[in-house]
């Protein structure tokens, strides 16, 4: 694929590597951080809800780690055992943020809406574009529409990463403001919910980055290949 393309590919993987493990020793520092309140992760979520007005979403428990999502098809906030049943300040800013993707749905937030409408279209292409991006890239001198195509396909999937960046920021503030607002949690706990959801949303920044960096390698080899004509 190129060593300029390796060396990207190395950059992006480091730097998920880095934020992904800080995210993981965060959670598990703040897991230890007890709440005085005493409430477990779903009970923060389902108060959140309701002081909100929202009252037709479920919090229920997946399993897995940090498999935490708001499902908005069937108005769900899904919550990891861990962060269900668990009474720390990690359990607490996870539901909240949840709940803050809840508060997004029932206020009609553009950008969510937007990114859910993109969902479908992303999930199929997923499947199949690397493929055309490879064909495209092997016939780039014979047709190189299809690489184009490749390019145009992988743009929706970047735009989609774009998308997210405001999506998640905003769910955190959402949480944030609510905890604090409401008194939840007491300043070293909101410290530890406020940093936890920072190093979580650095996560998707390396996602985006990830993904307009791949995107621009690619349209760096069609028009190279376009000069070469």
């Amino acid at each position: 694929m190129g060593m300029s393309y390796m060396v990207l590919a190395g950059i992006i993987m480091l730097m998920s590597w880095v934020v992904s493990s800080r995210l993981k020793s965060k959670f598990e520092f703040y897991s230890k951080l007890q709440l005085q309140n005493g409430m477990s992760g779903k009970e923060i979520a389902e108060k959140m809800l309701a002081d909100n007005g929202i009252y037709d979403v479920k919090v229920i428990s997946v399993e897995g780690r940090l498999t935490d999502h708001y499902n908005p098809t069937d108005k769900t906030v899904n919550l990891s055992e861990a962060v269900y049943n668990e009474r720390n300040a990690a359990a607490a800013a996870v539901a909240a943020h949840e709940c803050g993707h809840a508060v997004q749905h029932a206020k009609s937030y553009s950008m969510l809406e937007l990114r859910s409408k993109l969902v479908p279209i992303v999930s199929v292409t997923s499947n199949f574009v690397q493929w055309i991006l490879l064909a495209g890239i092997i016939m780039i001198r014979t047709f190189p529409s299809l690489l184009l195509l490749g390019i145009v396909i992988f743009a929706l999937t970047t735009l989609f990463t774009l998308i997210t960046l405001p999506v998640e920021y905003d769910a955190s503030n959402r949480a944030l403001a609510w905890l604090k607002n409401k008194n939840m949690l007491n300043p070293a706990e909101y410290s530890g919910a406020e940093d936890s959801l920072k190093w979580a949303a650095r996560t998707y920044v390396v996602a985006a980055i990830g993904s307009i960096g791949t995107l621009l390698y690619y349209v760096s080899i069609y028009l190279g290949g376009r000069r070469n004509d």
